[in-house]
């Protein structure tokens, strides 16, 4: 049962208004990320099991009404965040790798990018409460992991192999270089953040952490 409303819950907040004119219950873009925003705030303060639907309806400033209209439950409010923010970060990573560039300057902003999101405290929060519910929500868990690691390499991996085809570098395996490369832009900056070992880390810290991923990566994969 609980794996169905999993699922059910990928499957609504997947699903985009369709055809043109008034919106539909449920289709407005705009108050559905006025409900995410508020439940954002109460999973960041009280946790998953923590946060309830009253907490979220009150922090979003809507009625009980019109967030069940939306979101049947909390699971579904956590996958739509966990959506709402795989897509932010396809986007992002979508507009960084680019073949006008130069393959280096690429990898910088894309380790840059990477750094920062995976430090960062609202990410950071976000995966210890995964990690907490994995077990009971693990269609969610795998949203989380493929919302930020594990897409953003396939992204990157696609990337490395033009320029492979370029000349450029030289792969036997673009998906696991992809891998060793975002692992390197994060290498002693994710996991004490994770384990609350440090504060985040500011640009400075990140920046010089990524340009010695660069250096590191063409020293192995450079053509």
């Amino acid at each position: 049962m609980q794996a169905m409303s999993e699922m059910n819950a990928v499957s609504r907040i997947s699903q985009s208004p369709q055809g043109p004119g008034r919106l539909g219950a449920g289709e407005n873009p705009a108050k559905r990320d006025q409900i995410l925003d508020g439940a954002k705030k109460v999973f960041a303060a009280n946790g998953f099991d923590g946060a309830s639907m009253n907490d979220i309806t009150k922090a979003a400033g809507v009625s009980k009404g019109t967030i069940y209209v939306y979101f049947n439950n909390k699971e579904e409010l956590f996958a739509g965040l966990i959506h709402r923010e795989r897509e932010r970060i396809f986007d992002a990573v979508g507009s960084i790798l680019v073949d006008t560039k130069p393959l280096q300057d690429v990898l910088f902003d894309f380790g840059m990018m990477f750094g920062r999101h995976m430090s960062n405290a609202d990410t950071v929060r976000s995966l210890r409460m995964v990690l907490g519910v994995i077990d009971d929500m693990p269609e969610v868990a795998n949203m989380f992991l493929n919302c930020g690691p594990t897409k953003g390499a396939h992204q990157l991996k696609d990337y490395l192999a033009t320029r492979v085809d370029k000349g450029e570098l030289v792969l036997e395996d673009p998906l696991l270089a992809a891998r060793q490369f975002a692992d390197l832009c994060t290498a002693g900056l994710f996991k004490p953040c994770l384990f609350n070992e440090r504060v985040q880390p500011d640009d400075a810290e990140i920046e010089k952490t990524v340009r010695s991923a660069i250096r590191v990566f063409m020293k192995a994969y450079a053509a």
